[in-house]
């Protein structure tokens, strides 16, 4: 079969998922439907509707769109047959009922941000940075029942630098994703997608990260850890949804503060952990255990990102303060 004549159905919603879909249309795949999440309401009162990102790239290029709010919905169900897909991509969407994902002729196939088996979950590129990894990759593997386990097609690795964030990774994930997500068409074209499953990857269960979801409270900074953890947790979190602590001021009063970018400075100390070292002008550091955290990019609760020297110069007093 030539590619033209592969009817494609492909799904996904924020930008990550802009990529692989550019890929395919600029590849001169055929497209036949895309589905994302319904529109976003916005503004007071949600009287503003946000398309997602992928939405705005299908309209930009002409490509129909489908948006259920539930993916068992018959009408829905219906619209997808309708669309006699031989093939279903899944790139950053939602979890798919096995009525969905059992419909085309070749499968679904998802790409997840990780190397399966690791990091299954909602947040794979968070939880790699935040657990010091120096690799993570892309995953292209065939839709089953549980999540996130279907059998493996194909792999690309990354490696994670020192001084990477999630902004940094997903940008590279991202470009990275779409080429496989090509390269896996192909194969399942040329017959050729020999697909193994996770098990045959991993010897003990005990020893799978997981990847889930993150809430407010999972982005709390603990200083009661050492300095390596801590700025690994930080860098892991930002640019979104940013790692945060609080200032607690000598009579109690509590600031929310967020830390986007920092710089883990060794050294033996004897001061307490949470205390802070500043010149008034250039440095703010966080006392911690082996060491020193260096703040650089910060955001006050109310007011807006900035650099250090920056909220120094409207914080006289901040070495009076803490962090909890």
């Amino acid at each position: 079969m030539r590619k033209e004549d592969l009817r494609i159905v492909y799904m996904g919603t924020p930008d990550f998922a802009v990529e692989s879909l550019k890929a395919l249309v600029e590849g001169g795949y055929n497209i036949v439907g895309v589905v994302t999440m319904p529109d976003k309401p916005m503004g007071r009162h949600g009287s503003v509707s946000q398309p997602s990102a992928v939405k705005r790239y299908a309209a930009s290029v002409g490509l129909p769109v489908l948006q259920p709010e539930k993916l068992k919905d018959e009408r829905f169900l219906e619209e997808l047959r309708a669309l006699r897909a031989d093939l279903q991509i899944v790139v950053a969407f939602r979890m798919l009922p096995e009525v969905v994902w059992a419909m085309p002729r070749l499968g679904t196939f998802n790409l997840h941000a990780s190397l399966l088996p690791q990091y299954r979950g909602a947040a794979p590129i968070n939880w790699a940075v935040i657990n010091g990894e120096t690799e993570t990759g892309v995953t292209t593997f065939f839709l089953t029942h549980e999540i996130d386990t279907g059998k493996i097609i194909r792999q690309k690795r990354l490696p994670i630098a020192d001084t990477d964030d999630v902004g940094t990774v997903h940008d590279a994930l991202m470009t990275m994703g779409a080429g496989l997500v090509v390269e896996t068409v192909e194969l399942i074209l040329e017959g050729k997608a020999d697909a193994v499953p996770q098990e045959s990857l991993y010897g003990d269960p005990a020893e799978l990260r997981p990847a889930p979801k993150i809430f407010k409270d999972t982005c709390r900074i603990d200083w009661s850890r050492p300095l390596k953890p801590i700025y690994d947790f930080i860098r892991g979190l930002s640019p979104y949804p940013a790692a945060w602590t609080e200032l607690v001021a000598p009579d109690g009063k509590r600031l929310t503060l967020k830390i986007y970018q920092a710089e883990k400075r060794p050294a033996a100390h004897s001061f307490p952990v949470g205390s802070l070292h500043t010149d008034r002008k250039t440095y703010l550091d966080v006392a911690v255990e082996g060491g020193y955290l260096r703040l650089h990019s910060i955001q006050l609760a109310g007011k807006k990102r900035m650099d250090v020297a920056d909220f120094l110069r409207g914080f006289q007093r901040i070495a009076e303060y803490r962090v909890e």
